[in-house]
């Protein structure tokens, strides 16, 4: 996921140095740099979150555009110096961090071009996936892939669940409808097998709600189903994510004593002691 995976060779002296500034993370001035880019990222989605305030947008509005203008300038510049100073431009800008960095200033320039398009700037708040890079949080990309491939193996699993599950919702629906009428504000299936989807995933929004006794009944076993079936998806993940993890484990064998059970980061065996960089 990294937006460039190897360091300049042929570049100018001005490429090189932007390179280590914004892509390196060692340096002095990389970690400036990031200092920086951290507090832009943290303060321009602070901005948008309150511009989303009424009371604020009246009485700041002026300011939270010019505010805007300045990310917004800010950013184009720091994308630009990006692709600049990248070894390898065009797979930077298809990268994933690529695509959050232009989707970062794409919003406001197009709500300048077509006001109607105001809507997009909340896209702006992809901005704080952009400290990802930052903190480095890649090196957490093998507990996440193991997560990954969990769901994965568990993905039938949870289709079959779901199908259930709607399945079930569309009866409850339908036979509140038939105990309590439109009278009582279940007025079509649809809105029943709304007020069974509330029900049963124990939102209970109270804006509809059975008056007859055999009505509350119903309503009691749809609760009752809700809680009985609620961690039946958590059991299907979780039970797919420690074969994973054994899988994983069982991979990282000791070349000097054939153990395994090994974490993916340990550097020792916890068997013999020895060195496990040449674990097959």
């Amino acid at each position: 996921m990294n937006s460039v995976s190897s360091e300049p060779t042929t570049q100018s002296p001005m490429q090189k140095r932007l390179y280590d500034i914004i892509f390196g993370y060692n340096t002095p001035a990389g970690k400036r740099f990031d200092l920086l880019l951290v507090s832009a990222i943290i303060s321009s989605v602070i901005v948008v979150i309150l511009d989303s305030v009424s009371e604020f947008e009246q009485l700041y509005h002026t300011w939270f555009i010019a505010i805007e203008v300045v990310f917004t300038v800010f950013f184009t510049l720091e994308y630009i110096a990006r692709l600049y100073c990248s070894p390898q431009p065009k797979e930077y800008a298809k990268s994933f961090y690529g695509v959050v960095d232009l989707l970062a200033i794409l919003p406001t320039y197009l709500a300048l071009l077509y006001p109607a398009a105001q809507v997009m700037l909340l896209f702006r708040l992809l901005r704080i996936l952009r400290i990802l890079r930052v903190l480095k949080l890649v090196r957490y990309m093998s507990e996440a892939n193991v997560l990954l491939r969990a769901l994965m193996l568990a993905r039938r699993k949870i289709l079959v669940f779901l199908f259930c599950i709607c399945l079930t919702t569309t009866i409850y629906g339908a036979l509140m409808y038939a105990i309590e009428g439109p009278e009582n504000g279940f007025t079509s299936i649809p809105r029943s097998i709304y007020w069974a989807i509330v029900t049963i995933t124990t939102v209970g929004y109270g804006d509809i709600s059975p008056a007859t006794p055999l009505g509350q009944a119903l309503a009691a076993l749809v609760m009752i189903t809700g809680f009985s079936i609620i961690t039946v998806p958590t059991g299907i993940v979780g039970a797919e994510l420690v074969n994973e993890m054994r899988r994983e484990q069982s991979e990282h064998r000791c070349v000097h004593c054939e153990r395994a059970g090994h974490d993916h980061d340990a550097d020792y065996c916890k068997h013999c002691g020895a060195d496990l960089l040449n674990v097959s």
